[in-house]
């Protein structure tokens, strides 16, 4: 069945700012588990649509009860990918991750919308959605549980950093 987040937050600040400092949020203190970020392939469409694919490479730690179940040896580093899609015309960025190891424990598929606020144009809205699914036999509900408040609690450091990123951008536009 997997576990069900969505949320809505209003940033104070214009799309074009919000989408350079998307581009710009890692490294931020808020995101040290974030260790890489690498573009695999990026590409303009004939309908002036840009397309990225990024890898991102995050730090992993269990629980203690999950690291007391599963091998020690089991990789710390979790892989991630993220397509987007950014549409100035629309003044929408539209981003899917999801990590593409330990999946046989947990999988964590995030979508993501920013787009500029209609009745506010120099405000953005991020929506955003994530499924938390696992298939482990008798640990599913647990480790489902486990990734919802993790995934929760890190919502919070994300929007921070991203403001991070967005004050850097403004500071240097003030300057």
């Amino acid at each position: 069945m997997g576990r069900y987040f969505q949320s809505e937050v209003d940033i104070n600040s214009p799309w074009y700012q919000v989408l350079a400092a998307f581009w710009q949020r890692y490294p931020n203190p808020y995101s040290t588990h974030v260790l890489t970020e690498d573009v695999l392939y990026r590409e303009v469409t004939p309908s002036n649509r840009l397309l990225s694919r990024r890898l991102l490479t995050k730090t992993n730690r269990l629980p203690g009860w999950a690291e007391r179940v599963f091998p020690a040896h089991m990789a710390r580093r979790v892989y991630v990918l993220e397509d987007s899609v950014v549409d100035p015309e629309t003044h929408t960025l539209t981003t899917r991750t999801w990590n593409i190891n330990h999946n046989k424990l947990m999988t964590v598929v995030e979508g993501c919308l920013f787009e500029e606020d209609r009745s506010r144009p120099s405000w953005t809205k991020l929506r955003r959605e994530a499924w938390i699914i696992s298939t482990v036999r008798g640990l599913a509900r647990p480790i489902q549980e486990f990734g919802l408040a993790r995934f929760r609690s890190n919502q919070d450091k994300a929007v921070k950093g991203l403001q991070h990123a967005l004050n850097k951008i403004q500071s240097k536009t003030d300057s």
